[in-house]
């Protein structure tokens, strides 16, 4: 068994600036560019959790709350909320931040991923120490959710 590890040992922040290349045809943050940004940032999360290269497995979760807008400054902040014995669940909250740093909250997105050995196969992943009340939380509510996963799998294959 691998020693388990921090949540902060893996947390992850991208900041972007917005601009014209990013936008849709409607002067917002296109969506597929944030899912793009979303994953790496999982991505990057996981690896740091695993030590290993990963694949994503699922978005889970993706809600979209509030547009972003040319020149806007857009923040990634991702953590893991669970361990499993080779799958992760990584957040990913993305915000818009005002000039004077206040952050407004506008995508909250859940993904798996998966960590792999050198033949590509899954393999395991140290387990999550949980040391804040917030991470317990998220961590219970993240047990849940991998039920819900379970669930919809038997419904869909």
């Amino acid at each position: 068994m691998r020693e388990a590890k921090r949540v902060t040992d893996s947390a992850t922040e991208q900041v972007q600036i917005l601009l014209q290349g990013t936008l849709n045809g409607y002067d917002r943050l296109f969506g597929g560019q944030l899912m793009e940004w979303i994953d790496v940032v999982a991505g990057v999360v996981a690896r740091r959790h695993s030590e290993r290269n990963v694949t994503t497995a699922a978005v889970d979760n993706l809600q979209f709350k509030r547009p972003a807008h040319v020149n806007d400054t857009v923040v990634l902040n991702g953590f893991i909320t669970y361990a499993g014995k080779t799958s992760m669940e990584v957040c990913v909250r993305t915000y818009v931040e005002s000039l004077n740093g206040m952050r407004t909250l506008i995508n909250k997105a859940y993904l798996v991923l998966v960590a792999l050995d050198e033949n590509e196969n899954p393999t395991e992943v140290p387990p999550l120490l949980l040391e804040t009340d917030a991470e317990k939380l998220e961590y219970e509510a993240a047990l849940k959710r991998n039920q819900l996963r379970k669930e919809r799998r038997k419904e869909h294959f």
